[in-house]
């Protein structure tokens, strides 16, 4: 009988631990998910400066030669653009952030969940070892 308790705790011992493990490879693999957003983010808002560089080099080629008819002072209109510019890449920067710390969350979850899930079978083990433990009558 002594063979079979044994058999018991080791089987639950490793059940829990590989639930930990996993639990760990989520967090990191999630982690990483969120590395790979931070880096995409970065690269996106290059890209989009680049491309508000070239809008604005535009703009200023065609106030230069005349070309351009508007309504308003060219500076106002710089300006508007410029307030609204940055209020789009503020909200882009926050989205991005905001899914990124979620992303981190959800792999401290994983972890918590896994170590809770693993502590559960070390329990459940210890139980069915006792009632293993007990003679029968």
């Amino acid at each position: 009988m002594t063979w079979v308790i044994t058999a018991v705790v080791v089987s639950g011992v490793a059940q829990a631990g590989m639930q930990v493990r996993a639990g760990q490879q989520q967090k990191v693999e999630l982690d990483r998910q969120a590395e790979d957003a931070k880096f995409q983010a970065s690269t996106e808002e290059l890209a989009r400066r680049e491309q508000l560089n070239k809008v604005l080099a535009s703009n200023a080629v065609s106030l230069a030669g005349g070309n351009v008819a508007m309504e308003g002072t060219p500076s106002s209109i710089s300006l508007a653009s410029a307030k609204n510019i940055s209020h789009s890449e503020s909200v882009t920067n926050l989205t991005s952030k905001l899914a990124q710390a979620q992303t981190k969350r959800a792999g401290k979850n994983a972890l918590s969940t896994a170590k809770m899930a693993g502590a559960s079978t070390l329990l459940s083990t210890g139980v069915k070892a006792a009632q293993l433990s007990q003679p029968k009558d």
